[in-house]
């Protein structure tokens, strides 16, 4: 009997170093907007406490005019590389929201800059997370073709241009429209702007990161654009009401299924809003639950 006891402590024993070993390989991002100014209370000491919670990967927000926040962007990678954290994304706005033929050499100036900044760097990802104005049909196929032109320069410097949504590009718009419609409720006029963005966007410049809480908070179902955007959709944003998991909203083992079955695998936990606690403390324990997650490579 003894021996048999013997023999289950030591499987569960191998068993618990197996999952710390599969732990420890996984590959779990952070957009650090999660963070707010708790980061730039101390930058290196805040990067080396994210490394230490299982992170490592880092996408960029407040980007403006080659700094970070108020750090020069290659004194920020510094930091990065001696915490042992890759920077592989960026999150950038154009100063404009609105897209016209008289402003679009201001934006397209603006891709220049910014991503000749990002290449020194060294991003994979160049990403614009806000949504121009989109209020009918032919605005929102404009600002496809301003996508496609920031595509062609950031493509230049040796990486993609995406484009991340939060829930108002699942509103509809119509031909000749004055405003979108909410994605809400019964009335399903129109086409969503996240599909014209698919539609009206070259595969070749313009690829997509997927918010996948903002899209359900769209009324849309992340598992299902990724299944029929399989080349389309290569970055994900994982986020949930607070800290992952603990709103039981979100199927997050779907949604990891198809991203990894499309053949892609970099992602970033986004924390917004938390229930108590500080922001470190919450994106601490998103990155406790993808490890302890079976579904998380």
């Amino acid at each position: 009997m003894a021996g048999k006891v013997g023999s289950a402590e030591a499987a569960t024993a191998e068993a618990n170093v197996a999952k710390k070993a599969a732990a420890a390989k996984k590959v779990i991002g952070l957009q650090t907007y999660s963070l707010g100014k708790e980061l730039f209370e101390d930058v290196p000491g805040g990067l080396k406490k994210l490394k230490a919670m299982g992170y490592t990967t880092l996408e960029l927000a407040g980007y403006n005019d080659g700094k970070i926040g108020s750090i020069d962007m290659m004194e920020f990678k510094k930091m990065a590389n001696d915490a042992g954290l890759i920077i592989l994304s960026s999150h950038v706005n154009p100063p404009v929201r609105e897209y016209t033929k008289s402003n679009l050499e201001q934006i397209k100036d603006y891709w220049k800059k910014t991503a000749e900044d990002h290449a020194k760097l060294g991003v994979k990802y160049l990403v614009q997370p806000g949504l121009p104005s989109t209020r009918s049909e032919e605005e929102t196929k404009f600002v496809c073709e301003v996508f496609n032109e920031a595509g062609k320069i950031v493509k230049e410097h040796g990486f993609p241009f995406g484009y991340h949504n939060h829930n108002m590009e699942f509103a509809r718009v119509v031909p000749g429209g004055k405003e979108a419609v909410p994605p809400f409720g019964w009335k399903k006029e129109g086409t969503a702007i996240y599909d014209l963005f698919l539609q009206n966007t070259d595969p070749s410049l313009v690829i997509f990161e997927m918010d996948v809480y903002w899209a359900v908070m769209g009324q849309a179902d992340p598992v299902e654009y990724l299944k029929k955007n399989p080349t389309r959709i290569k970055l994900l944003h994982i986020k949930d009401r607070a800290v992952l998991g603990q709103s039981g909203m979100m199927n997050f083992e779907a949604i990891f299924k198809q991203f990894y079955a499309n053949g892609y695998k970099d992602y970033f936990v986004e924390l917004e809003g938390i229930n108590s606690g500080t922001q470190f403390e919450g994106v601490k324990g998103c990155c406790d639950y993808l490890l302890k997650a079976p579904f998380v490579k």
